[in-house]
């Protein structure tokens, strides 16, 4: 017999194909706010001449805002729409986005770390919204696959954000070295300084436009409505979901999942740069490709979940980022540096399916658990510092790599672990 074709986007006589299109565009914007300021560590190492783990205060500062918005945005979800929660999600990123603009009048690094802050406070709450949204735009079978299809926009949105960064960020950057800028006199450091700043500044206030049209055309857009959960106790609900071993072994994941990518593409401009004696503009050639081949290879495995079971393919992937990883720590050169973009694309299905997998079952919990698998994002943040103090204290950027390693082996866990978890 052949098997009954599932659709993606159809549920109980409604078609979500609309809906779904314009959530999809919002993962690729947060995917290219995410990668952009990614090369801001190697943008501010440069300009205010700081160490690994001063530069890595950026990812601190994101990803913080990450875990402490979070569980406001899954409260203020439950208290209104999730339609309400990507306008308020978009508009808080449009307002960190716009904050760049004094913080490069002022030249104030905390006052950038607070642009930033704002702005990724906004994309927590768009992907606490947009990805527990995604669940329910179709049939629960489908699920994973859905949101898998979803976040393949998401490094596309990366790749443009590198793009811009490439070319409106770390080409202005200038030549000289952190030896030559301390023998600068104060007025020449800060004319060079204020160029470089306004050169950071200049994207991310050109994207805060673009963000503002997509504002306007979702608050005129009818989203359907959820289940209303506003009599939902939010106190029983957590209880629930943190007596579901697959739940909570999903966060931890995902937690360590973070952790690994930021950290990868956080050191990959510094390592190559290392490694094959360019600077920061030609080392964010291979970042670019490190994300076209997470592009491809995210659709790739969507594709492949028609035939394999998600968690075995969240294992295989592991194991095929451990392999890369070890070469990246123990080998040099042209090698150690494709073993590095390889990594991205054994990283690219690990997001959506271990959210996928964590979710399973919750049905109108997923509200609240979507909250908890997005503060699981904090790992960008301990983890990444983690390796910069590891970098500045060996001074050997290889070194550092242990910790995205550890990260692959629990993940290849987890996998293992969701196959054999029976969803009721």
């Amino acid at each position: 017999m052949t098997k009954a074709k599932v659709s993606l986007f159809k549920v109980n006589g409604n078609d979500y194909t609309i809906p779904f299109i314009l959530l999809t565009s919002l993962f690729l914007m947060w995917g290219l706010a995410n990668n952009m300021t990614d090369t801001l560590l190697a943008a501010f190492k440069k300009i205010m001449s700081m160490n690994d783990f001063q530069t890595s205060w950026i990812q601190l500062a994101f990803y913080g805002s990450y875990f402490l918005l979070a569980l406001p945005a899954a409260l203020f979800i439950k208290r209104f729409t999730y339609k309400s929660g990507v306008l308020l999600g978009l508009g808080m990123f449009i307002a960190g986005s716009l904050l760049f603009y004094p913080a490069s009048n002022t030249q104030q690094y905390s006052h950038f770390l607070l642009a930033l802050f704002i702005l990724a406070g906004g994309l927590s709450i768009l992907e606490t919204s947009s990805n527990s949204y995604v669940i329910f735009l179709g049939p629960e079978d489908t699920a994973t696959r859905r949101l898998n299809l979803a976040q393949s926009f998401n490094p596309i949105g990366s790749i443009i954000g590198v793009v811009l960064s490439k070319f409106f960020i770390l080409s202005h950057l200038n030549k000289a070295s952190a030896s030559e800028r301390e023998a600068m006199s104060v007025e020449q450091l800060k004319t060079i300084q204020t160029d470089e700043l306004n050169a950071v500044m200049g994207p991310y206030v050109g994207v805060a436009f673009v963000l503002l049209l997509i504002w306007i055309l979702i608050a005129v857009s009818k989203m359907p409505k959820t289940t209303d959960l506003s009599g939902m106790h939010f106190g029983a609900t957590v209880k629930r979901i943190i007596k579901n071993k697959n739940y909570v072994s999903g966060v931890v994941a995902q937690f360590f999942y973070v952790g690994a990518q930021i950290g990868v593409w956080s050191f990959t401009i510094r390592y190559v740069m290392q490694e094959l004696t360019v600077n920061e503009e030609a080392a964010s050639s291979y970042y670019i490709a490190a994300l076209v081949a997470f592009t491809l290879s995210r659709f790739v495995f969507t594709g492949l979940m028609k035939y394999f079971k998600p968690g075995t393919l969240l294992s295989i992937a592991a194991g095929l980022a451990i392999i890369s990883t070890l070469i990246v720590i123990f080998y040099g050169g042209i090698i150690a540096v494709i073993a590095l973009v390889s990594i991205s694309a054994f990283m690219s299905l690990m997001f959506p399916t271990i959210f996928g997998l964590a979710v399973r079952g919750l049905g109108d919990d997923t509200k609240v658990a979507g909250s908890g698998l997005i503060m699981a994002i904090l790992g960008g943040a301990l983890l990444t510092a983690a390796q910069g103090q590891i970098s500045d204290a060996t001074g050997n950027i290889h070194y550092s790599f242990f910790i995205p390693l550890i990260c692959f082996v629990i993940i290849a866990f987890y996998g293992f672990y969701s196959n054999r978890v029976k969803v009721v």
